[in-house]
């Protein structure tokens, strides 16, 4: 049986960097689960005009989901995303795609859709455990998973973190896209606070290797616990 690592977490919070070193740490699979929701605005986007209104229009994106060629790589090493025969790892990233995320995850049919998929991702990955990063994760993709983890930091780090990430894009243009999409998400999912059975990991104050650190940290103290308590009590 596949284990589950679920993290979750805000944008600029490290999730999915840290997600992937801990997977190759730990010799487990990597999923992004935002990537499948940037997949499919892009689907969307690219079956309609290309205007922002396709993923406005719950109609056209629930068909959209519903035929939805999708396949991501779970090799932290050798990561991919396509739609399709088309390779959208680079283009899931552009901003007009971030700006249309938002449109799809409140629609509740496609969050149903999408969190089917990441299961059916990690129970056929064929792999001893998959590290599942995103919103959500702990509450509704994986609620019953021996690990879940709530990455957070401030948002003025999260939003140089961010920054540094899109050097190509102006710095107040990102910081204002991601406290945008903080507030649209929020309207959705509860993703700054930690639900009941859920460990927070502050990475505020902590470099990249201090926070892979911590997240493995909480992973062997679970690992540890279930050695010494193998009948749950």
């Amino acid at each position: 049986m596949t284990v589950t690592i679920a993290i979750d977490g805000p944008a600029g919070s490290g999730k999915s960097s840290v997600s992937k070193q801990a997977a190759r740490a730990l010799g487990y699979g990597y999923l992004d689960t935002g990537a499948a929701y940037r997949a499919l605005a892009w689907h969307v986007l690219a079956r309609g005009t290309g205007a922002a209104q396709d993923t406005a229009d719950e109609t056209a994106v629930v068909a959209a989901a519903s035929d939805f060629p999708y396949a991501i790589s779970l090799d932290p090493d050798d990561y991919w995303v396509r739609v399709g025969d088309a390779d959208v790892t680079a283009a899931i990233r552009e901003p007009r795609v971030t700006d249309a995320i938002s449109d799809l995850a409140r629609v509740p049919a496609v969050r149903e859709q999408v969190n089917a998929l990441f299961r059916r991702l990690v129970r056929e990955s064929g792999r001893p455990g998959v590290v599942v990063e995103g919103r959500d994760i702990t509450t509704v993709v994986a609620p019953d998973a021996p690990v879940r983890i709530l990455l957070t930091a401030a948002p003025e780090v999260r939003a140089a973190r961010r920054s540094a990430e899109l050097s190509a894009h102006d710095a107040d243009a990102v910081a204002a896209a991601l406290h945008r999409r903080d507030a649209a998400d929020s309207t959705v999912v509860d993703f700054l606070t930690a639900a009941d059975g859920v460990t927070v990991v502050d990475s505020t104050e902590l470099d990249f290797t201090q926070t892979v650190e911590a997240v493995l940290d909480v992973i062997s103290a679970v690992a540890l616990t279930a050695q010494e308590n193998p009948d749950g009590r």
